[in-house]
């Protein structure tokens, strides 16, 4: 199955102004996003950009705005793009540029966005259940964060119910499989 996904994505144009193939890896979280991004950024030879670089717990999905202005734009015109990540933990974390290269990685909750179709040439949703998802989630980021958790998955419910990123995706894989680890 991965080298039917690889394939596609190869196979896959970037829309009419774009310089580079983006490659939307998109699920709630826990989905099994991370684990797939990596291993098709090492297919691909491509770098990965993450949208926990642009959410935060308070604000977990309205961050999209910097995603395209720092990131996706600067990739589609071709040049470098560089923005600061945010700090997940206590030490605040360099900026990280990207390079412009025939793909790019774009991993994380919504990342196959309406507001990011225009920059994508290829998106994959990945279906997980809400028990996998919030276990695999609590084992990440400890008991404590349960609250959190499940704030953000009815966060990411809205946004299903709004935008149906599945029906939009160019595939949909199963991610309780996890069968590209």
């Amino acid at each position: 199955m991965l080298r039917e996904v690889v394939e596609g994505i190869r196979g896959a144009r970037a829309p009419e102004g774009v310089a580079t193939r983006i490659v939307a890896i998109d699920g709630q979280g826990g989905a099994g996003k991370s684990s797939l991004a990596a291993l098709l950024a090492r297919e691909l030879d491509a770098p990965i950009v993450c949208t926990d670089d642009f959410a935060t717990w308070q604000n977990p999905l309205d961050w999209w705005p910097d995603l395209i202005a720092h990131a996706l734009e600067p990739l589609a015109a071709g040049r470098p793009a560089t923005y600061q990540p945010t700090s997940w933990g206590d030490e605040e974390e360099p900026p990280v540029t990207v390079e412009p290269t025939d793909f790019v990685v774009l991993e994380g909750v919504t990342a196959s966005r309406e507001a990011f179709r225009p920059y994508l040439a290829y998106s994959i949703w990945i279906e997980t259940s809400r028990e996998v998802r919030l276990r695999r989630g609590l084992e990440r980021d400890g008991a404590e964060a349960r609250a959190q958790w499940e704030e953000w998955m009815e966060a990411e419910d809205r946004y299903l119910e709004r935008e149906r990123p599945a029906e939009r995706a160019d595939r949909v894989l199963r991610g309780d499989r996890d069968w590209w680890i």
